[in-house]
């Protein structure tokens, strides 16, 4: 009896840790940039010190990133940027490590770095972005941000740098606790002229929201069926009990 209880079990524990994941997609769902994660079972057999597998787990996990590429709306506004092509802006995380992300809710910080709507430093050819004071900021489709210095024509246009661009192998990727996708430790992109920008504009979430609701509610019922297989373990024990008393 034990066996159907805790394969019930163990099946209703990774319902719930897909339900987590879908969860934090939907909430997800208007993150400017923001990649949807995959979610996979498996099943698991369980071995003894000897002999042949007792019996089957179901085990859920990340099975990935979803990188095909979300919406794309104007904003008009100069440090908006949306990646036209694959790829993505390096920044650095909190750490000082290099990481990847493709939301473009470019801003200004205090000091005049150029971040993203995150807090993270956008990284240029020489580290993070500097822009002075300015009448105006534009931002290539190649990356390079130039500025109007302070009482100059429109006409003058001074370079500040380049966003660093990169096109890493998306199989490599992995989406940290910060929401950035990262490479392994010590490794970083190398910068790829081929990816291409679009100002005034943002990425969404590539989230499918209504796809995300219906396997809500796929979940749900997957973890009411485990449950129900659960108390049905139980009331056959206890009717074993019983039979065993009565003998």
């Amino acid at each position: 009896m034990d066996r159907m209880l805790y394969v019930a079990m163990a099946g209703a524990r990774q319902t719930l840790t897909a339900q987590t994941m879908n969860s934090h997609n939907l909430a997800n769902a208007s993150t400017t940039g923001f990649r949807q994660d995959l979610a996979a079972a498996r099943s698991v057999p369980v071995f003894a010190a000897e002999g042949l597998p007792s019996r089957v787990y179901a085990l859920a996990e990340r099975a990935g990133i979803d990188q095909r590429p979300g919406p794309i709306t104007t904003t008009g506004r100069d440090l908006d940027v949306a990646l036209a092509t694959e790829g993505f802006l390096a920044v650095r995380d909190a750490a000082g490590n290099e990481a990847y992300t493709r939301a473009g809710d470019l801003k200004l910080d205090v000091n005049g770095q150029l971040t993203t709507g995150a807090g993270h430093p956008v990284l240029g050819d020489a580290g993070p972005i500097a822009i002075p004071p300015a009448e105006a900021i534009e931002v290539a489709a190649d990356g390079t941000v130039s500025i109007r210095p302070l009482g100059q024509s429109a006409a003058t246009l001074a370079v500040i740098d380049r966003i660093r661009l990169v096109r890493p192998d998306p199989a490599r990727l992995y989406k940290g606790n910060d929401g950035l996708l990262h490479l392994d430790a010590g490794v970083t992109a190398a910068p790829d002229a081929g990816v291409r920008l679009a100002s005034g504009a943002l990425e969404g979430a590539n989230v499918n929201v209504p796809a995300a609701l219906v396997q809500m509610i796929d979940l749900a019922r997957q973890y009411e069926t485990q449950v129900k297989l659960m108390s049905a373990a139980a009331d056959n024990e206890r009717a074993t009990d019983r039979l065993i008393g009565l003998s």
